[in-house]
């Protein structure tokens, strides 16, 4: 559910809206909160963090709202911000944009005009916050976010959240890529790195297809992890999706017909997720670990060419929504027992 700051003096609009978008709010696409000034708004804002947009007037009493707009982009500056004002000139929109407006709507409101900017302006909110998320997850990134940048990117909350250290239950796929190490041995350095982000590139978008985060990489491999509702199922979706897409590229005639193929592990279950690394160096990895990552790692190693393996337990969630054949039992480092593994072939 989205909520929605409307900041405006003019009493008709908070009963405007609230006919005008009945529907929305009955059904808890939106809800809308209410400021009579940019003074109110800050208070109001100051009591509800997770406003997602703000829609503000421009002439008000007591404070005005391009000075609220001002107050905005220093106080919360990833919330964004819609102008709607019977003050169309402009000056009035170049002052607006300049001072961190996401857009601007004139009065009278069209309100077939005001629900895209709301829906347009709210999907650009849920980028931001999904970016932030992305960033939380991806090691490659945070190896780049100091403490400074942490105070930026939000509140105390959300710094406490992004350090957190929590037992939860993911799947953990790791992806290699099979052969590359002969290639990497051989062929220039530029060569090597070129192909190696290609490859990467076409498996980051199918994991991020199905909403899962890049872990590491690690070499020639990636490792990523997906939480959330039906996480295994989405998980072994981006791994066909990755060993499908990989298929497709052509060989490469110049490195002895090299010809791209993955092997694949996949495993779900309980895992420590935290900040692990070196405090001294100032690097700390935002990551999982535990038995369900290393078997993960296992069974990766264990799979062939353009094979995807998982483990016996995973195979009984979802049986019935893929078409799997068993492989049969494997040994595996630090495990007393077999464990048995099959494959995932559509």
């Amino acid at each position: 559910m989205a909520k929605i700051l409307v900041v405006d003096d003019e009493a008709d609009l908070e009963t405007l809206i609230k006919q005008k978008f009945r529907k929305q709010i009955r059904e808890k696409e939106y809800e809308f909160l209410f400021a009579i000034n940019g003074v109110d708004a800050l208070e109001k804002i100051d009591g509800e963090p997770d406003v997602d947009i703000v829609l503000s007037d421009i002439n008000m009493p007591e404070m005005d709202g391009l000075t609220l707009l001002s107050k905005l982009t220093e106080l919360r500056p990833l919330l964004k911000s819609v102008i709607v004002s019977a003050y169309g000139d402009m000056e009035n929109i170049r002052t607006a944009m300049n001072r961190g407006a996401f857009d601007f709507i004139t009065k009278p409101i069209n309100f077939e005009d005001l629900t895209l900017t709301m829906e347009k302006t709210i999907k650009h909110t849920k980028h931001i916050k999904e970016t932030l998320q992305a960033i939380k997850e991806n090691n490659i990134l945070k190896m780049y976010v100091d403490e400074n940048v942490l105070n930026f990117m939000g509140s105390r909350e959300y710094e406490s959240t992004l350090m957190a250290n929590e037992t939860i239950e993911a799947t953990v796929m790791f992806i290699d890529l099979c052969g590359f190490t002969k290639i990497s041995e051989t062929a220039p350095a530029d060569t090597v790195v070129n192909m190696i982000n290609t490859y990467f590139d076409v498996m980051v978008k199918e994991i991020m297809e199905q909403k899962g985060f890049i872990d590491k990489f690690i070499g020639d491999a990636i490792m990523a992890v997906f939480r959330g509702d039906y996480h295994l199922d989405r998980a072994i979706d981006a791994a066909l999706g990755v060993r499908n897409k990989i298929k497709e590229l052509p060989k490469i005639k110049d490195l002895q017909n090299f010809e791209p193929k993955v092997s694949i592990g996949i495993k779900s279950g309980d895992m420590i997720s935290g900040n692990i690394g070196s405090a001294s160096l100032k690097r700390l990895d935002y990551t999982v670990i535990g038995d369900t990552v290393n078997t993960a790692a296992r069974l990766q190693d264990a799979a062939k060419e353009n094979q995807i393996v998982i483990s016996e337990n995973c195979y009984d969630t979802v049986k019935e929504a893929f078409k799997c054949k068993k492989i049969g039992s494997i040994n595996m480092k630090n495990k007393a027992e077999p464990l048995m593994v099959y494959e995932v072939l559509e």
